[in-house]
Formats: structure tokens, sequence, C-alpha cells
């Protein structure tokens, strides 16, 4: 990483960032050229293994590229604000974020299923609970996940009094 001084190494303090936000961008790729998607998103982290969930329509471009290439990265951030200055040059921006890349699998078991629903429900809620769900509803839909391989975190910290919130 470039800005060392801006790097988050504690593991902790990244999954932190992870659980406050609440959109993950996955980057894909299809005949060398990327496709990035924005989506909201549940996680676990166990055993040092950090994986990301997401659901989807069970057709469409996304789907297609995931079943011909499962290589994908990532990027979440949050708390982000304009630091205002009095010369344009002197603006700059405070952020969290964690960027990454892993392997997408797509979950065809329905208890998997149900619990990366689960983990999605429990992360945009923030309500641990078990949710129910229809047969019609998860043969309908493609729940996968990203196993991450390795990620990063980076952040610039507020300065409250020179913010505005975006």
């Amino acid at each position: 990483m470039r800005r060392q001084e801006k790097e988050i190494t504690d593991t902790n303090e990244k999954i932190s960032i992870v659980r406050k936000c609440k959109v993950c961008r996955i980057g894909l790729a299809e005949n060398n050229m990327p496709y990035i998607v924005p989506l909201n998103y549940g996680f676990r982290f166990e055993n040092n293994i950090l994986t990301l969930f997401f659901h989807s329509a069970a057709t469409g471009k996304k789907i297609g590229i995931i079943k011909n290439n499962n290589n994908a990265c990532f990027e979440i951030d949050c708390d982000t604000g304009l630091i205002q200055a009095e010369k344009a040059c002197n603006y700059s921006f405070a952020y969290k974020s964690i960027i990454g890349f892993g392997k997408i699998i797509i979950l065809e078991n329905t208890v998997e299923k149900i619990d990366g629903l689960n983990r999605i429900m429990n992360h945009q809620t923030e309500k641990e609970m078990v949710f129910n769900y229809t047969d019609d509803v998860l043969e309908k839909i493609t729940v996968y996940k990203l196993v991450v391989e390795e990620f990063t975190g980076k952040q610039k910290e507020f300065q409250q009094e020179n913010i505005s919130a975006v």
C-alpha cells in the first residue's frame, strides 16, 4: 500500500468496517472487460476467513459472468465525507474502506442458501434472528458467497469541523 499511514492493519478494525457498511461493490471480468455491481451483503468471519454473502435473480449478466469466471474483487466503504479547505487542491475526502479478492461460489444447498440469506438479513437489519423463506422464494433466487482470499483496509480520519457528509 502506497500510503501506509492510512492502512488499517488490525483485523478486528477491518471487520468493524465490514460490519458497519451496508453496500459492497463486486468486480467481475468477462472477456477481459470489467463489470462492477453494488450489492447489499451479509458476512461471516470465522477462523480468520471472511466470507461475504449476496443474493440476486437466478439469471442475468452478473450470474452469467460468475458461472464463467468466479474470480472477483470487492470494495466496501463508509464514513465518507468531504474535507473542505481554503484552496481547491487542499480539499480531501474522509473514508473507511476495505478492498479484497476471492472466489465466488453459488450456493446450491437449501440449508446454505438459508444461512446466506439470514446473514444478509441480519447484517442489513442489524437484528440477530432467523428469518423464514418460502420454497418458492428459495427456488427463484440465487445465493452466493465470496470467499475472501485477501483483504486490506484503509482510512482517512474525519476532522469534524471540516466535513461535509456525502
